[in-house]
């Protein structure tokens, strides 16, 4: 893959023609496993999210280091895909404005815990999301590419050049870090005994 990447940027249509079903196949995987934790009912499919992405993709000017970075970029897309999916949603329920609750994004998603009132919106995992990119760009990139972009902790761990367990410890910091920003009140109840 990271091959034809370079023979594409190089101007090589055939690469790209070559390219574009292990790419689409791979991402409409990956859009998959997300949209799966996705309430049911969710109004975005998987195909329509891995569409938009790869035309966004294919018409990028990006000097493709490798099937990583090209993967890593899918992720960042298929991240503002659905925001932008989200917020359209959102000003269209509620008149123009995209403050409150969308409930499009179920709390399993990001294997944060139960939920202990109401739904956590993808809109508000992307504002924490920018905020942890703000104190550990590490962080929000890990979480971006494992939660949007479908990466597994091997991937992770290959892509960053960092072990499975350090992988593993960061995600559940970054888990930990988000929700508290998402639910700081709910975070700071004492637990019955």
């Amino acid at each position: 893959m990271t091959r034809l990447l370079s023979a594409w940027q190089s101007g090589d249509t055939r690469a790209l023609e070559r390219l574009t079903p292990l790419i689409y196949e791979e991402l409409r995987n990956r859009a998959r496993r997300y949209m799966k934790r996705e309430r049911p009912g969710h109004t975005l499919q998987a195909t329509a999210v891995v569409h938009e992405a790869f035309v966004k993709l294919v018409e990028m000017n990006v000097s493709w280091q490798d099937r990583a970075h090209f993967f890593a970029v899918a992720a960042r897309q298929m991240r503002r895909i659905l925001v932008d999916h989200a917020k359209t949603r959102f000003r269209e329920k509620r008149g123009g404005t995209t403050t409150g609750s969308l409930n499009d994004f179920d709390m399993d998603v990001l294997d944060l815990g139960p939920a202990t009132a109401g739904d956590i919106d993808v809109l508000e995992i992307d504002e924490a999301l920018q905020r942890l990119s703000g104190n550990n760009p590490r962080l929000a990139e890990m979480v971006e590419l494992h939660y949007f972009g479908g990466l597994t902790y091997q991937e992770l761990s290959e892509t960053l050049k960092v072990s499975e367990a350090t992988v593993d410890r960061e995600i559940r910091l970054a888990k930990a870090w988000i929700l508290r920003q998402i639910r700081p009140a709910r975070n700071r109840e004492p637990e019955a005994s």
